[in-house]
């Protein structure tokens, strides 16, 4: 059986949480098993991890000193044999687990590439931008999920290697299929009516998914729509300044904060069209998600064009106004769409964790002599 080290689990139940779990589920871990490393106590999967056999390292953050956070990683290849590690990364702050892997001779080393911008602090872009010529030099593989994210990343020398490749934000497009029973009981709990049109965003309340904006596109719609109704999945830092602008704005009877939620897949069935303007993204694993349930999708330009996987999913530029947005968005959208097709067609575009699942396999079984 082989052996992966996996880094990139966090407290959150965000994107990049979201794939490595797909993939984890998925794999035949007979044959490959994960273990992770993580910097919280608490990590998102927990106890799913551990049900399936892996186990959990907890290490200190770098800022907590680097000898303390070097004793700790190289503690964990000194008392465990790896064949491989798997770094799943938005910056190159976390070239030393690739490093300490390199010098405890784990000869396979990944470094996977989820974002095509920044999104972290001062500290975090500085490491990025000083890592970045020395990344060659302690992985051995280079993966991301688009060729955005790879350019944000890696070098054009190690993009044209052989060593690169893309690895799908691939799904459970049956899970992401759209039901209409979960949709009919979902809406009733949620007190949406037959005739309301429901709106709706999956994400982490940070800066980078454009939550402000968000509701200043759905006050307008509101405005010309008086049916319609918003509910927000996730958690995360900016969330009560959400809430503080929802209130300032009056729209507390139409917009709901559900939080963190394990029944997502059937939240976008009751959905009537979803809602993504963020600020930059790599190829985000929520609009797959919603264009599997065929949602209609409004996503701005600035994200990865290769999210784009039906005629569903439109774009538009951040530089319209709120009102424009609210504009596009109700003279494109469409009722009378077919739903219940559409986790084919994702199928058909190599977004089927199943299938993608055995790709993955196959790299380790070939790679890890």
């Amino acid at each position: 059986m082989k052996k992966v080290l996996v880094f990139g689990i966090t407290d959150t139940y965000g994107g990049v949480e979201s794939v490595i779990m797909n993939y984890y589920r998925n794999i035949d871990k007979s044959k490959v098993q994960f273990d992770f490393v993580v910097r919280t106590n608490d990590p998102a999967y927990k106890q799913e991890i551990l049900s399936l056999g892996g186990k959990i390292f907890v290490t200190p953050r770098l800022s907590s000193g680097y000898f303390k956070f070097k004793k700790a990683i190289c503690d964990i290849f000194k008392n465990n044999k790896y064949d491989a590690i798997w770094v799943n990364d938005c910056f190159l702050m976390h070239l030393f687990y690739l490093k300490f892997a390199k010098k405890y001779g784990v000869p396979v080393r990944i470094m996977h590439s989820h974002n095509s911008s920044n999104m972290g602090s001062f500290k975090s872009k500085l490491l990025h931008k000083l890592n970045k010529p020395f990344l060659h030099k302690y992985a051995t593989h280079f993966w991301s999920c688009d060729m955005c994210a790879s350019k944000w990343m890696f070098t054009n020398k190690i993009i044209n290697s052989d060593r690169h490749m893309f690895i799908n934000n691939a799904i459970d497009t049956e899970k992401f299929a759209f039901d209409d029973s979960a949709r009919k009981s979902l809406r009733d709990s949620l007190g949406v009516k037959d005739n309301e049109i429901l709106y709706g965003h999956v994400g982490r309340f940070h800066f980078q998914k454009n939550h402000e904006f968000l509701i200043d596109v759905f006050n307008e719609i509101s405005k010309k729509q008086p049916n319609a109704k918003l509910i927000l999945i996730g958690s995360g830092p900016d969330e009560e300044k959400i809430k503080d602008k929802v209130k300032v704005l009056g729209l507390d009877s139409k917009v709901q904060f559900l939080g963190t939620r394990q029944d997502t897949n059937k939240l976008y069935s009751a959905m009537d069209v979803f809602l993504f303007p963020s600020l930059f993204e790599g190829l985000s694993v929520a609009a797959v998600e919603a264009q599997c349930s065929g949602l209609f999708v409004f996503a701005s330009d600035t994200i990865s064009p290769n999210t784009k996987m039906l005629n569903t999913l439109f774009n538009y530029s951040l530089q319209h106004s709120a009102s424009e947005w609210a504009e596009f968005i109700i003279n494109n959208y469409d009722n009378k769409t077919d739903r219940k097709n559409a986790f084919k067609n994702i199928i058909n575009k190599g977004f089927d964790i199943k299938l993608e699942s055995k790709k993955m396999q196959q790299f380790f079984e070939k790679e890890i002599k």
